[in-house]
């Protein structure tokens, strides 16, 4: 299978009725600044480089931004932080992520999202995520070329080791999330935790623009580009 075959799978998708209903009523109701925009209201793939060495993994789409635009980490708050970051660390050609077709492109890296629907208050449930790990996992097997995976937030986190626990057998090794952690993955690839680039952590000073940055750029490092 290849990626473009995943993501036709992944668009068409109707698998957990929660989701659905509050994607479409999102796309319905709409948020005044954008009523006049046609959402996209339906599952979001990934984005980016297919040979990517480099996979950044998200939650899910945002209620406004990817369920609106169609592209992961597209025009909301979170994206602009994030986009701002990978810029200056020289992994996308610019500093924003307004529109799906905007130019935007990514060097070496690839950005998806655990769950690939917008879950009401960001909160999925267990059996969706169990759901839509299927994809994921799919997902993460065709990008082979990859070295480093950043997980963004402790979901993410988790679904990365839950990917590595079904290819082998990790009973006996912890994995605990926290920012700029470091686990070397028996295939060799590197997981590394980092904050989730969302309002709230980043107002909070959880997390800064320099901290992203820095970690990014000791990705590049240890993904050798």
């Amino acid at each position: 299978m290849q990626l473009s075959e995943l993501e036709n799978k992944i668009i068409k998708c109707k698998k957990c009725p929660r989701l659905v209903k509050f994607r479409n009523k999102i796309a319905k109701e709409k948020r005044k600044q954008y009523i006049n925009e046609k959402y996209w209201g339906k599952p979001i793939t990934g984005f980016g480089n297919s040979n990517a060495k480099i996979i950044i993994v998200g939650l899910a789409p945002a209620a406004h931004g990817g369920n609106r635009t169609g592209r992961v980490f597209t025009g909301d708050k979170s994206s602009d932080f994030l986009y701002k970051c990978l810029f200056k660390a020289n992994i996308s050609n610019q500093s924003n992520s307004d529109y799906k077709y905007d130019g935007l492109r990514l060097k070496n890296a690839y950005i998806t999202t655990a769950l690939k629907c917008v879950p009401p208050g960001d909160k999925p449930h267990p059996l969706e995520l169990k759901t839509c790990f299927k994809y994921f996992k799919e997902e993460i097997n065709l990008l082979n070329k990859s070295r480093v995976i950043i997980a963004l937030g402790k979901i993410a986190f988790d679904a990365c080791v839950n990917f590595y626990k079904s290819q082998y057998n990790l009973n006996n090794q912890k994995y605990s999330f926290s920012h700029g952690i470091n686990y070397i993955l028996p295939d060799n690839k590197i997981l590394i935790g980092c904050y989730h680039p969302s309002p709230r952590n980043v107002n909070t000073k959880l997390i800064s623009n320099k901290m992203m940055v820095n970690l990014f750029k000791n990705a590049k490092k240890l993904a050798k580009f």
